[in-house]
């Protein structure tokens, strides 16, 4: 294996890994508002107890996001030293701007969100859990800022040693294209939040423990899912689909499998791409749909990759075809079971309908693997670019690292990794099975 290859392997795994906790907690953030504003408002310990359960979840998942995070940080210097060299000027600062925002604004609330409730007032509890959400949400931010410049780059200048630097930083932060990827990202994480808020109170009702907990967590979880289940599709996905097939036409032809250009293109709902002969082997396609997606009328005519120069299409391109077929199917999933259990809570039914806590149970590792996807056909979409349409990828890997090297760490980080892992399993398999109950009279809560 090559040694592009093997650094492009190295980030991937490192990124997809780390990226499993700060998507739950920036979903949770929101969620832990929620119950700590109803508790404010109700004066009950109940609502003020979920908030404090959740908020350990939280906070084991930003210790493991942090802990896996932090090597990516150096893998910029490490694998992509080229890269960095070149586009240090632009991306440093927003990069800097995600530290400042996650390891003291979130981080310092939270300590004060999980410590602090004996000696503050609710009022400033709930301030604390407000802070907590809002940096999480700037932090990603940040990171979306990044990798939208990447994608799609704005506010520029090349200076003639080839390094480019920033002419305007409220452009980048602008950037049409990261403010679209940005609510796209962040109702994702809303979603995985909402099913994994809804699957533990499934989980309490099914096994016959703290079922008040069941109930209020299947409540909020369900509410909040299908609210984000619905937006991910209409209107961020929508909105992000279209701007993704105005600037990456490389990138959407791929994602739909369209070799060709087409009058009235259709959407393929199953089916598998063939490069060599440039088809879709056993589809099965919905006609016109693609072009109404994409222009708004079935007459529209859709980008094929035959208008575009072989050397610049998505380079693993089937990976991108089902990674993009995955998300979107998922995403199906989502809005269908929210919605039948949203109407289950309505009717006063869904605590009683085992088959619908199964199955909310069962699909809490799905919107993992939806953003997982939906995060691979970002990143396989924009090859063979690193910068799209200024660097290629080929061009910005540390070349003096060698393929021996970085299959050596990448093997390490795989070790590693799998032990943080089984530990956040346990520590999190731990703090559900005790629930949200309180464990000594010291965890009173005091007036306002």
């Amino acid at each position: 294996m090559s040694s592009e290859l093997i650094h492009r392997m190295h980030f991937a795994f490192t990124i997809t890994f780390h990226y499993l906790f700060p998507q739950l907690t920036m979903g949770l953030g929101l969620l832990i508002v929620i119950l700590k504003t109803v508790a404010l408002k109700t004066k009950s310990d109940e609502w003020n107890r979920a908030a404090r359960f959740w908020g350990k979840i939280f906070a084991i998942n930003f210790v493991f996001g942090v802990v896996t995070g932090i090597p990516m940080e150096f893998e910029f210097g490490t694998n992509w030293a080229r890269f960095s060299n070149v586009s240090g000027g632009v991306i440093g600062q927003p990069l800097a701007m995600e530290g400042v925002f996650s390891f003291f604004l979130e981080s310092a609330f939270l300590g004060l969100f999980l410590y602090g409730e004996k000696r503050i007032s609710q009022t400033m509890h709930w301030f604390s859990a407000l802070m907590v959400f809002l940096g999480s949400w700037i932090s990603g931010f940040f990171i979306i800022v990044t990798d939208a410049w990447m994608q799609h780059p704005v506010a520029y200048d090349r200076l003639p040693d080839g390094k480019f630097e920033v002419l305007s930083f409220w452009q980048l932060l602008l950037n049409p294209w990261g403010l679209l990827q940005y609510a796209h990202n962040m109702t994702g994480a809303l979603v995985t939040g909402s099913f994994v808020m809804a699957a533990v109170g499934a989980f309490y009702l099914l096994e016959r423990q703290h079922l008040e907990f069941g109930r209020m967590f299947l409540k909020v979880g369900v509410i909040a899912g299908v609210i984000a289940s619905i937006a991910i599709i209409f209107p961020t996905g929508d909105l992000h689909g279209k701007y993704v097939a105005r600037n990456q036409p490389a990138a959407m032809a791929a994602m739909e499998g369209l070799f060709h250009s087409s009058t009235g293109a259709g959407i393929v709902l199953m089916g598998q791409p063939n490069e060599e002969t440039g088809e879709i082997d056993n589809p099965l396609v919905v006609n016109d749909v693609l072009s109404y997606l994409i222009y708004g009328t079935t007459k529209a005519e859709v980008q094929g990759l035959d208008r575009i120069p072989r050397d610049e299409w998505p380079s693993a391109l089937p990976l991108l075809y089902y990674a993009y077929h995955i998300m979107a199917g998922l995403g199906t999933w989502f809005a269908l079971l929210m919605v039948v259990s949203a109407f289950l809570l309505w009717r006063g039914k869904l605590y009683s309908a085992r088959w619908a806590l199964w199955a909310l149970l069962l699909s809490f590792p799905l919107p993992y693997i939806a953003n997982t996807a939906g995060w691979m056909t970002a990143e396989l979409g924009r090859q063979p670019w690193l910068i799209y349409k200024l660097m290629r990828t080929s061009e910005g890997y540390s070349s003096n690292v060698s393929a021996g090297n970085g299959l050596f760490t990448l093997i390490g980080f795989m070790g590693l990794y799998a032990l943080l892992g089984l530990l956040f399993t346990v520590l999190i398999y731990r703090e559900i099975s005790h629930g949200p109950v309180a464990t000594s009279a010291a965890e009173a809560v005091p007036a306002d």
